[in-house]
């Protein structure tokens, strides 16, 4: 046990010291407070030192410090405080750490509790988690020339949800950078009543690799992705305690600046539910949203490369914890990049983001399924398939005119004369008729070209339970949000199926659905565009 510990701490502080050497940087072995001796060296560029940070309930934390070139004695400096996400060490800041102490910060970063060498269990952003983050902070404003009055917190993913969930519990943080980060746990990963079964296999492959999942987590996972019904509801409440969606109404009255920030391909935290809880923030707030998958936005900043997200993050907190005059609260608080170009769009809140109107495609077909048969339209692979979409505009395709109808429920649009630009959250609404009571099916748009060839605009799923077989029931789905154009000569196709490898489906051997479209309560598809 001794030579495995000694093992796996010298291999994390050897990563340690090679991601610092490879930034110019000397690491230190930091004392418990500032020394004489600390204060004098200050004067010298940024330096990393590490640290033992005390966290809640008597667990080391562990973390790594970087102070201002040139810090005076004294003086005091606005102080960021930055919790690692799911699965990473402490080092994970370590590039935009040292530009951020180059321009006047300290910056704490710390791997988050039950994570590597840190100590305690995996909680999920729970409560010990919400009190790590203020007993880093009391750590940071005892142990380094922090100012009280000036606190930020910031993260990608894990460490963006901690930050918002700490917010509403610690009216000290005036600014939050919350990066590929999650606001409502439910809608991210069960939305629809539906698991996301590579998401959430990934987080708890990756939980176990890297950490100590708690009890309690290992609990919600196994009967999360073993569907048990029975306690659907103590997960949901485990997952509603885990959402600043929850805590809005605190943020609010704490009222510290918000950024937020997420690509529209987030197979782990889809863009809906930031764009629902950015729409209730009522203090300083900015949303963006950019082409990729989970993280890989603003993945190259966490390398040191330039990096839009990590400049406009820089800019927000000097605007709210320096008070610079830098613009960052003139600009439109919602921008967005479409994922068919590169320029940006700024819109006054998420509403105007589709102020163009809603194209209605009526759904007038009647289509017959048979469900357990994957057609081939699919979302695509976690962490992949839209990553290829940010860099090569490849999202995944499927040949419309090809899948099979018996498991494909398909409707057209008419060919367009002229481009249209989707903006927002398309919107589903049918009737479906089950045969058995349980049910789940997957909803696709598609831009599909002259060949017949659908790129995938955006999806997502649909789960039932308990509803009598025969009888027809009324369905409202939103799909993911998403920004893309439609170029002239090409229609949208909305397909139906009922399998996807994303998602985990329910329907029972031999399960059929029917969609149809009553006279007394048509079926559509509300496409939002953009106003040319």
């Amino acid at each position: 046990m001794v030579r495995t510990t000694v093992r796996t701490t010298t291999t994390a502080a050897l990563a340690a010291v090679l991601a610092a050497a490879a930034l110019g940087l000397a690491p230190h072995q930091a004392q418990a407070a500032p020394t004489a001796a600390a204060s004098t060296a200050s004067a010298a560029p940024a330096e990393l030192r590490f640290h033992d940070i005390p966290g809640s309930g008597g667990i080391t934390l562990k973390g790594n410090v970087f102070t201002p070139a040139g810090a005076e004695p004294g003086r005091t400096y606005p102080v960021i405080v930055l919790p690692t996400s799911w699965g990473m060490p402490q080092i994970e800041y370590i590039a935009q750490a040292k530009k951020l102490a180059d321009s006047g910060y300290v910056v704490v970063s710390y791997t988050s509790r039950g994570f590597w060498l840190s100590g305690g269990e995996i909680e999920t952003a729970g409560p010990k988690d919400i009190a790590d983050v203020s007993a880093v902070i009391d750590w940071a404003l005892a142990n380094t020339p922090a100012d009280p009055d000036r606190i930020g917190l910031g993260g990608v993913s894990y460490g963006a949800g901690i930050s918002l969930l700490a917010s509403a519990h610690d009216a000290r943080i005036k600014a939050v950078v919350a990066l590929s980060g999650w606001a409502d746990l439910i809608e991210s990963i069960y939305s629809g009543r539906t698991q996301h079964l590579q998401a959430a296999g990934l987080l708890g492959a990756a939980g176990c690799l890297t950490g100590r999942p708690g009890p309690e987590l290992q609990r919600i996972l196994g009967d999360f992705l073993g569907s048990n019904l029975d306690r659907e509801q103590q997960m949901i409440d485990w997952g509603k305690q885990r959402s600043a969606s929850e805590q809005v109404d605190r943020i609010n009255a704490n009222g510290a600046a918000i950024m937020l920030g997420n690509a529209w391909g987030d197979t782990i935290f889809p863009p809906n539910q930031y764009a629902k809880f950015f729409e209730r923030l009522t203090g300083p707030k900015r949303l963006e949203f950019r082409p990729g998958d989970h993280a890989t936005a603003e993945g190259t900043g966490l390398l040191g490369l330039p990096n839009d997200t990590w400049t406009n993050a820089h800019r927000w907190f000097d605007r709210y914890l320096k008070g610079d005059r830098n613009g960052v609260d003139t600009e439109a608080p919602v921008q967005i990049k479409s994922r068919s170009n590169a320029g940006y769009e700024g819109y006054a809140d998420w509403r105007s983001v589709g102020s163009g109107g809603a194209e209605r495609l009526a759904l007038a077909d009647s289509e017959h399924l048979f469900a357990n048969v994957d057609s081939g339209a699919d979302g695509g692979i976690v962490l992949l398939s839209n990553v290829l979409d940010q860099f090569a505009k490849a999202p995944p395709i499927a040949s419309i005119p090809l899948l099979p109808r018996a498991f494909a429920a398909v409707w057209q649009s008419q060919r367009y004369d002229e481009e249209r630009r989707v903006r927002g959250t398309v919107k589903l609404h049918t009737t479906v008729t089950p045969t058995k009571a349980d049910g789940t099916f997957v909803a696709y748009l598609y831009d599909v070209g002259p060949l017949g060839i659908g790129k995938l605009v955006t999806n997502a799923p649909y789960t039932f339970h308990g509803k009598p077989p025969g009888q027809s029931f009324g369905v409202d789905l939103e799909l993911f949000s998403t920004a893309y154009d439609v170029p002239a000569g090409h229609r949208l196709a909305l397909v139906v199926d009922t399998v996807d490898p994303l998602y985990i489906e329910h329907n029972p051997t031999g399960a059929q659905l029917t969609f149809s479209s009553p006279r007394t309560d048509p079926s559509y598809v509300s496409v939002p565009l953009r106003e040319q």
